[in-house]
């Protein structure tokens, strides 16, 4: 970022050192946002179940008892070693979507019975801050690449990221077409809400979701603890008694964790709020930045026609405006549904499909090894 700021205009060389620590603070606000929804869904997930066969209980229990089993798995502190955890998650989230896919072929109507061009405009914030979310993950994808022993296979044209998201992208296109065309208006906030919870193949199917995303919790929090220990309180690596402070800032942060989930409990919102808060910044205003100030000297000139620089500007409008209305959006649905009574009903799985991102990413990209290619492009 320093580095980048410093080869463009002379306004971004005065913030070049400013806009690392504003990277690293929006990073770990995202990653923070996403073990919150993690900690919510599985728990939320977890009462489900459990109000089905035994009794009802607050969502706010669960969510205390799933931060206290959370605090072991969050103090694995090598990213290798977290790696088994990802892979089993992967093959048991496939493993419950392909259970769900069972009521998806089943009672199917007529294609022409589903209007398949329009919705709701006013929605489209809320889409979009909940697409960006569930496609991208920019700080597994850079605390992976920085862990790799041959970073250029993680980057390259069609490399490990490429076929993730690849696999990602297909998943959430079957999801959303046959979700519509079996459920139409009826669709809920996640395909999975439209299923029963009262069968056993639901529930298994729902169980082995959260239990895939319980797994998942130690890699997001990964991020936080590498910015905060590296990049801050440890940056010199001469902090005293730096282990023991570590396991501590990982218990603090995942009690913080846990309260923020206490108050927020509506995953909905919440995960269309992080997503436009934090997403929009680091997948488009900041990377269009970056790659306006490193075209800047004149032997780049941003290519024909300045095209560099028009893409570039694009990116950072769309950003900006979904930063202002997916946050605007969201928060009007957060006091919305604060104001309405019951927000434990509608979202656990609304992150299940979203959650594939950062497990596939990761899994691919520890366990291939692909060819050789570019290491750095922007797209």
């Amino acid at each position: 970022m320093v580095y980048s700021f410093d080869q463009g205009p002379r306004f971004f060389k005065y913030i070049s050192k400013a806009g690392t620590y504003i990277v690293d603070g929006v990073l770990a606000f995202s990653q923070f946002g996403v073990c919150v929804v993690y900690n919510v869904f599985v728990a939320a997930t977890l009462k489900q179940l459990i109000d089905v066969n035994w009794g009802v209980a607050d969502l706010r229990i669960y969510i205390a008892v799933i931060a206290l089993c959370l605090i072991p798995p969050f103090q694995i502190r090598k990213l290798k070693y977290l790696v088994p955890f990802n892979i089993l998650a992967s093959i048991l989230i496939y493993t419950g979507f392909s259970l769900m896919m069972y009521y998806l072929f089943v009672g199917l109507p007529p294609i022409t019975e589903r209007n398949i061009f329009f919705g709701r405009i006013d929605k489209l914030p809320l889409f979009f801050g909940i697409a960006l979310f569930s496609i991208t993950s920019v700080g597994v994808m850079l605390a992976v690449e920085a862990e790799m022993a041959k970073p250029r296979h993680y980057l390259g044209w069609f490399g490990i990221l490429d076929r993730a998201i690849l696999l990602v992208i297909i998943s959430y296109v079957t999801f959303g077409l046959m979700g519509y065309w079996r459920y139409g208006d009826d669709t809920a906030g996640s395909i999975a809400l439209n299923i029963p919870t009262d069968e056993v193949l639901s529930q298994v199917a729902k169980g082995f979701i959260a239990s895939a995303i319980f797994l998942t919790y130690p890699l997001a929090g990964f991020v936080i603890i590498d910015i905060i220990m590296n990049h801050f309180w440890n940056k010199n690596g001469d902090l005293p008694n730096a282990a023991l402070k570590e396991s501590i800032l990982r218990v603090c942060t995942v009690a913080l964790i846990c309260i923020t989930a206490i108050i927020a409990p509506n995953l909905g919102p919440l995960l269309s709020l992080v997503g436009a808060l934090t997403i929009s910044l680091l997948n488009l205003v900041f990377p269009a930045l970056i790659e306006i100030c490193l075209y800047y000297p004149p032997e780049y000139n941003y290519g024909k026609l300045k095209w560099v620089l028009v893409k570039d500007i694009f990116y950072v409008i769309i950003g900006i405006l979904i930063l202002v209305q997916g946050t605007v959006f969201s928060i009007k649905d957060m006091i919305s549904e604060w104001g309405g009574g019951d927000t434990t009903t509608e979202g656990p799985e609304t992150t299940a499909e979203a959650t594939t991102a950062n497990m596939s990413a990761l899994t691919t990209a520890l366990t291939a090894a692909p060819p050789d290619a570019p290491g750095f492009r922007f797209l």
